[in-house]
């Protein structure tokens, strides 16, 4: 079977179940509820809006790149969950039996994955940055502050942001195909992304020189591509001089290509059973 027609035999594996789209409704939801109540809380600190007198001050030009960039700094974790399961749900039911007794080139089926892995990607970053953006603009506008939107600084950061969610599909699959296992491969990404690259973030901004070390964790850099955090952009985070966005989308890169080329040389190729 040729590449052509695998990746459309895939597409229409993934694209018929209803794990892309729970996935992605629970995405637009997140972001969509995180993006409002920062960019209520943040707007209204900007504008002097909010009760108390113990409110750091907040600077205005600031806060659109930060607000936009909520879908990739709190939301990465989906495409990264969708690119591992495309390919352990397989693992799990059992269905690439058939798909490798139709396509005994698994090189190809692997690279069949990753194109449509792009398409979902592209897909979830749509609805990623809709989901950030709108109730960002929305509060920002309501408060009488600046919504950047007509700047081309936003636009590229929304470009960038949109890279981001690829090269998180893109490593998912790479974790997918070296874990086999479905619940182990999950847990192991909630995990690292909600608990241990967090926690060596804040104790780098303790400890000095350990900074030089974190940029380079799969959040950091993801981060530091996209160009902007809640994170690590607003006053008082405490955080490192980030990589450049090229950079920063190098090592994601780079992160991707080694889970993916270790994953098939340990994994891909053994037998499905």
């Amino acid at each position: 079977m040729s590449l052509a027609a695998a990746t459309r035999a895939e597409s229409t594996k993934q694209f018929s179940t209803a794990m892309w789209w729970i996935l992605a409704i629970v995405l637009a939801a997140y972001i969509g509820f995180t993006a409002s109540v920062l960019g209520v809380v943040f707007a209204a600190a900007a504008d002097g809006a909010l009760p108390g007198g113990n409110v750091p001050p907040i600077d205005a030009a600031s806060l659109p790149p930060v607000l936009y960039s909520t879908a990739t700094s709190v939301g990465y974790v989906f495409p990264l969950l969708i690119g591992t399961l495309i390919v352990t749900s397989e693992f799990r039911h059992q269905t690439l039996t058939p798909t490798f007794l139709a396509t005994p080139r698994r090189g190809t089926v692997l690279a069949a994955k990753l194109l449509v892995g792009v398409l979902l990607g592209l897909v979830y970053a749509a609805i990623g940055v809709v989901a950030s953006v709108a109730p960002s603009a929305g509060f920002l506008a309501g408060f009488g502050l600046e919504t950047e939107l007509d700047s081309s600084d936003t636009w590229a950061l929304l470009g960038r942001m949109v890279i981001a969610y690829v090269l998180w599909v893109l490593i998912g699959i790479g974790v997918g195909v070296l874990v086999r296992n479905q619940v182990g491969a999950v847990v192991g990404v909630l995990v690292f992304t909600q608990f241990l690259e967090p926690v060596f973030r804040a104790v780098a901004s303790f400890v000095e020189g350990l900074d030089q070390v974190t940029r380079f964790l799969p959040g950091a850099a993801g981060d530091a591509l996209v160009g902007a955090s809640v994170f690590t952009s607003l006053p008082g985070s405490g955080a490192a001089d980030p990589l450049e966005w090229w950079a920063g989308g190098l090592v994601l890169l780079g992160y991707a290509a080694v889970l993916l080329v270790i994953g098939h040389l340990v994994s891909w190729r053994r037998d499905v059973g």
